[in-house]
């Protein structure tokens, strides 16, 4: 009888809770982390574009390397961009 009520609860399940004092430093490096990301695609869009601009002629692998390296930085910003939505999802946040 006891066996059978212990397994038909479900386990207790809380939502998360940053420790005390440390929930205005992660924001805060998260803010920071995300600037450097924006900074890092825009640097990277910027030398792709190069790239690309600079071998147009004679040089065709400078360019396909500045086309491919654009998708990759695009493709780096998409996944940034949507991080906390991936988190939040696999976390269970919001979820009941």
């Amino acid at each position: 009888m006891i066996v059978h009520r212990i397994a038909s609860e479900p386990p207790p399940n809380p939502p998360p809770q940053a420790p005390p004092g440390i929930g205005e430093l992660a924001e805060q490096v998260i803010a920071w982390l995300k600037w450097g990301v924006l900074a890092a695609g825009m640097i990277g869009i910027l030398v792709c574009a190069g790239m690309i601009i600079i071998g147009r002629r004679r040089r065709g692998g400078l360019a396909q390397e500045g086309l491919i390296g654009s998708v990759w930085v695009l493709g780096g910003l998409a996944l940034a961009s949507v991080a906390a939505v991936l988190v939040g999802a696999f976390a269970g946040v919001g979820a009941r």
